[in-house]
């Protein structure tokens, strides 16, 4: 008989003594239970449903259309596999921006019907009343800040943000307003090295990065970019751990040719 081992859960007091220890976070998105499962399995800290999944799994440009619902459509997928992980949901776009009641609606909205552990939030001092107002419910909140892809059309480009000083000045003072607001960890994407190791010395939480160096305490990919699924995005911070792309691509070829063949299935493979 198999003795059932006892998982010990990552929480975001973990993170934030694993900071403190000098150990480095993993952190990868997932969208639905196989993969949830799968990663959750492996090993990794942090599961973030993010809003990238308008992108992956729906073929959006942007990561603007996704809506609430959907969000929590694959927050619940995820964690139904999870065993270990802490799962960070992201509130989509419109759900909490200009109005911290509705982005308290959200967030609980998600907390419930998802059963998620924590929400992520972009932006900085422009959202500091609903982080604040989702806190107060007892949500845990992780900060994201840097290109925040949900200001598309305000940035007009997906490249590298606070590389001026005053957008650096700006952006640090940003990371201790979250800090101080009560935000568990922070996400930095895509800006300078230097200046993102000067967040993570800055604050004492726990700060995530994904093309923003290494001198943070943690990182973040799109499972589905670092296993080379999606193969048209070559940022230079990815590294393809995989290229599922062409391995699957083969599979699917040779299932093809061995249906057509009649070589699928074979006497083995039937009743």
């Amino acid at each position: 008989m198999s003795v059932h081992k006892e998982v010990k859960k990552v929480t975001t007091h973990q993170l934030q003594e694993m900071k403190r220890r000098g150990e480095k976070i993993a952190m990868l998105t997932a969208y639905d239970y196989t993969m949830a499962k799968i990663i959750d399995h492996a090993g990794i800290d942090v599961i973030l449903v993010g809003d990238s999944a308008s992108n992956v799994m729906a073929g959006h440009e942007t990561t603007l259309p996704i809506t609430l619902d959907q969000m929590i459509y694959h927050a619940s997928s995820v964690i139904r596999a999870i065993d270990r992980a802490l799962v960070v949901v992201d509130l989509p776009f419109g759900s909490y921006q200009g109005n911290s009641k509705e982005a308290l609606t959200s967030a609980i909205k998600i907390m419930k019907e998802s059963g998620a552990h924590a929400v992520k939030l972009e932006g900085g001092r422009e959202i500091k009343d609903s982080i604040e107002r989702i806190l107060s419910a007892g949500i845990p909140v992780m900060g994201h800040l840097g290109l925040t892809p949900q200001s598309i059309y305000k940035f007009g480009t997906y490249t590298v943000r606070a590389k001026e000083e005053e957008e650096a000045q700006r952006l640090l003072a940003d990371a201790k307003i979250l800090e101080e607001c009560g935000c568990f960890a922070l996400v930095l994407e895509k800006i300078p090295a230097k200046l993102a190791a000067q967040v993570a010395k800055s604050i004492s939480i726990p700060v995530i990065g994904i093309g923003a160096g290494g001198g943070v305490d943690g990182q973040v990919l799109v499972t589905h970019d670092m296993l080379g699924m999606t193969h048209e995005f070559s940022p230079r911070f990815l590294r393809r751990y995989l290229n599922l792309y062409e391995s699957m691509t083969g599979a699917f070829e040779q299932y093809i040719k061995d249906v057509k063949s009649k070589d699928f299935p074979n006497e083995n493979e039937q009743y």
